[in-house]
């Protein structure tokens, strides 16, 4: 469908990886969904680039003029939000080289309109759209493989998480960087946290744990889902102390997350293997509640192009003879489900409504909160209609992965409601 940006006061921006399993692999490009709760009208465009790869998470100017397309292939990828054509694209490798191919730029945070810090290399670089091919190096980000990245609410620390490294193996870190002081420091954990999420109001952030084995023994680069307990770590900013931390049993379904977002009363995160987004109650950092998302028999046969391609997938990271540990825990983790699931979780700005984007059903669905119910759900086109060629027994996900949400001021939306 086509859409203006100015047609609709919601604007749901997600990175898309295409089909597959590994999303580390795959395509790179972006959906941006319109919507309008009054009439309940929506829209949306969809946009793959060619020469890019492992489109993994979107972040937009704070003009929202232009949106920032992290990725795994090595470069920096910015478009047009209202027409999402490709404004620049340049090579991290003219600036510094990477020991692996997943090392790249999946994430940055925005100082203003034109500059942006990002993670290239060894190093956090801050860049200028308007001179893009000279950044500056700011220094060493002292971590393993920098994922997530996020300001503090005083905009004086960037707070980042870390991948385990394909070589270098399991991180169990996460790191800040003082642009004041240009110092950094790194936090050690008993978990490896990609995810990271920032109080409104307090230099304090929060890391997910996001739990993985490698399939072989050595090589982290193709994971397996590891059907662990689950952390959630609060963590001051300036001290790197941790402040409280929440522990989930292996039996509670919050595996691989992806996106984590914060309403005044409840840190909400996504989980693309378990099916959930869960809500964890910040006053008493132990309550929490879910939405679930497992698709029942019905979806199930009904995405029987998507399971089987995650099937080939798997079997082509692992023997199910010398890795039936890792194929039973993938099991436990999905609840014996075939499919991945919630990739894009965003609360609106008024905290009203939650929009997610399920990977694995290839639907888009908005929540009034915090009642969480379901106010509309969109099953969002297939791949073969953007890619050509590409046959219609293929596995037709668009691969939504992380996301970000414009919406208006909860002042405008107030006074227009």
């Amino acid at each position: 469908m086509a859409a203006t940006t100015g047609d609709y006061p919601y604007a749901f921006h997600i990175a898309l990886d295409g089909n597959g399993l590994n999303g580390l692999e795959g395509r790179a490009g972006v959906c941006v969904f319109h919507y309008d709760p009054r009439t309940e009208r929506y829209a949306y465009k969809i946009e793959y680039y060619d020469g890019v790869a492992g489109g993994h998470a979107v972040s937009v100017s704070p003009d929202r003029a232009v949106g920032f397309l992290g990725n795994t292939g090595q470069h920096l990828m910015f478009y047009d939000t209202s027409t999402l054509a490709e404004v620049e694209r340049v090579s991290t490798l003219r600036f510094e080289p990477t020991d692996t191919s997943i090392k790249g730029t999946t994430h940055l945070v925005w100082l203003d309109a034109t500059q942006a810090v990002a993670a290239i290399g060894e190093h956090l670089w801050q860049f200028d759209l308007r001179r893009p091919t000279r950044p500056e190096r700011l220094g060493p980000h002292g971590v393993l493989l920098p994922h997530a990245m996020k300001t503090t609410a005083s905009g004086r620390y960037v707070v980042y998480g870390g991948m385990d490294h394909p070589l270098r193996g399991e991180a169990r870190e996460v790191g800040i960087f003082d642009l004041e002081k240009r110092t950094r420091r790194r936090v050690q954990l008993p978990a490896t946290c990609w995810h990271v999420a920032c109080h409104p109001r307090d230099d304090r952030f929060y890391a997910l744990s996001f739990r993985v084995l490698p399939q072989d023994g050595r090589d982290w680069h193709e994971w397996a889902m590891a059907y662990f307990k689950e952390y959630v770590f609060e963590i001051d900013a300036r001290t790197g102390e941790v402040l409280r931390h929440w522990a989930s049993g292996q039996e509670t379904p919050a595996h691989i997350n992806s996106d984590v977002c914060m309403s005044d009363g409840e840190l909400i995160y996504c989980n693309g293997g378990s099916g959930t987004i869960v809500m964890i109650d910040l006053e008493n950092f132990s309550s929490f509640r879910i939405i679930d998302e497992r698709p029942g028999m019905a979806d199930q046969l009904r995405a029987g192009r998507q399971s089987l391609r995650q099937i080939t997938d798997a079997l082509t990271r692992g023997s199910p003879t010398a890795s039936s540990r890792h194929f039973l825990a993938a099991l436990r983790v999905s609840r014996g489900t075939l499919l991945d699931s919630v990739y894009a979780c965003q609360l609106s700005a008024d905290q009203s409504l939650l929009f997610t984007a399920n990977r694995g059903l290839n639907t888009i669905t908005v929540y009034d909160y915090p009642s969480n119910t379901v106010r509309l759900r969109v099953a969002m086109p297939e791949l073969q209609e953007y890619v050509d060629g590409l046959p219609w027994w293929e596995d037709p996900r668009l691969g939504f992965h992380h996301s970000t949400l414009l919406s208006p001021a909860p002042q405008t939306q107030r006074s227009t409601d």
